[in-house]
């Protein structure tokens, strides 16, 4: 017997701000659902987790950015290991390949 596919919901906190979510494959715009509901591969190493929120995971005032790519100081003190990182950081969360998350996401009501 055939069992339908089993959907986990998951509350994330995000910015009032935040953009809204776009459609998989469509340009990243920094709403922060991909990286508030789970870490990359990236984001293991660097929260030293895999599941939760990325502890890369900043705000610039208008979306969501990945500070190992935007500021890498946090994680390391060194210039060209900040560079190394940064660098890095672009490849390994695919920096300009758009959206990948395939989470639904729902707006709590206002109140």
């Amino acid at each position: 017997m055939d069992r339908p596919p089993t959907t986990q919901h998951r509350v994330i906190h995000l910015h009032a701000d935040a953009p809204p979510k776009p459609a998989p494959g469509a340009a990243c715009n920094g709403c922060g659902v991909c990286c508030a509901s789970e870490p990359c591969p990236l984001g293991m190493l660097l929260s030293r987790r895999s599941s939760g929120a990325c502890e890369a995971l900043g705000w610039d005032g208008r979306r969501y950015v990945c500070d190992a790519l935007a500021r890498p100081a946090r994680f390391v003190a060194w210039p060209w290991a900040q560079r190394l990182l940064s660098r890095a950081a672009s490849r390994w969360i695919a920096a300009g390949s758009g959206c990948d998350s395939v989470a639904e996401v729902e707006e709590r009501p206002a109140g």
